[in-house]
């Protein structure tokens, strides 16, 4: 059974889900979840031979959460994730595991260290290179300047998206997961304009699907009753801070063996439609990349098709060297 374990960063104390001994293997959940999205793939990570160590990131569940927007960049976030890694196994490259925001903070991880981590695996977003102009650049040209809403652009204002979901977290957290689950029917996460509210015409379903049982819904609402969405809210709030910061690598690749797990049914699959084959996108910039995508599958990749992902995740680790 896992445990929990504080780990003081340097900056900040952040709670770790760990079990297992072994080869270390860090785990980084999405928006908005925790520690807990990676509960199917501890418990057979350990008994494969690892330690699977799940974080809840910084603004989440039992980790510290602070206040400024600016304490949320990539290059704190990273600097929390390879620390993390060296208090559970210092001196031997560790194994990252990422799914929604989780991906990009591995795969920029991984990009920034590469001493430090010897693989890596994402689900939900490919990495497609080093950016040329900060996300908000391009989600305002696609959608804001045509009128479109589009969900970051309404994270942006502190306090906005706080008021909205805080209002009932439960509904916030069932309509958000449906909207974007492999069950939801086309159109369930709907088109209306830039002045819409984030939940404006988003359905929260009679029956949940059987992913997310009752009492998985029940820890998740606990959690962020208990910690406000602030700190997850602000990793949105600094695409233009991240940019400025992976500059200074836009002449790398991750060259570390890795592993992209994605559903056909994510919209973060393609990149919201910019690509047509993320994981072509994402060889050029990760060369030794093995990609799967799956049928059906929505964006809550690891909760929706625990077992998929386990057996491929459990085979790429098999045949890493070493």
């Amino acid at each position: 059974m896992n445990a929990f374990r504080m780990i003081d960063t340097g900056p900040l104390s952040l709670r770790v889900a760990v079990e297992g001994t072994g080869p270390l293997v860090v785990m980084v959940h999405g928006f908005p979840e925790s520690w807990y999205s990676w509960r199917h793939q501890i418990g057979p990570l350990a008994a494969a031979g690892f330690t699977a160590a799940a974080i809840d990131v910084r603004g989440y569940g039992g980790s510290d959460k602070p206040e400024p927007v600016e304490a949320y960049t990539l290059e704190a976030i990273t600097a929390d994730v390879a620390a993390v890694a060296d208090a559970l196994q210092p001196g031997e490259p560790a194994i990252l595991l990422g799914h929604d925001w989780g991906a990009p903070i591995v795969w920029n991880t991984a990009l920034s260290r590469p001493e430090r981590f010897r693989a890596v695996a994402a689900l939900s977003v490919p990495f497609t290179g080093v950016p040329q102009r900060p996300f908000t650049e391009v989600f305002r040209r696609a959608f804001t300047e045509k009128g479109k809403f589009f969900y970051q652009e309404w994270f942006q204002e502190p306090g906005r998206a706080e008021a909205e979901a805080e209002a009932d977290v439960r509904r916030f957290l069932r309509a958000f997961y449906y909207a974007i689950s492999g069950d939801a029917p086309p159109g369930t996460w709907p088109d209306k304009p830039a002045g819409a509210t984030l939940l404006d015409g988003m359905i929260d379903p009679p029956v949940f699907p059987a992913w997310l049982s009752d009492a998985d819904l029940d820890y998740y609402v606990a959690e962020f009753e208990a910690s406000g969405l602030r700190g997850p809210l602000n990793r949105y709030r600094n695409h233009e801070r991240d940019y400025e910061w992976a500059q200074a690598f836009g002449d790398r690749r991750i060259e570390q063996p890795a592993l992209f797990i994605g559903g056909s049914k994510d919209p973060a699959t393609t990149l919201f439609g910019a690509v047509s084959d993320p994981v072509a996108a994402m060889r050029p910039h990760v060369p030794n990349v093995e990609g799967h995508v799956l049928e059906g599958c929505g964006h809550w990749t690891q909760q929706e098709r625990p077992a998929e992902v386990n057996r491929l995740l459990l085979d790429w680790l098999g045949r890493l060297p070493g």
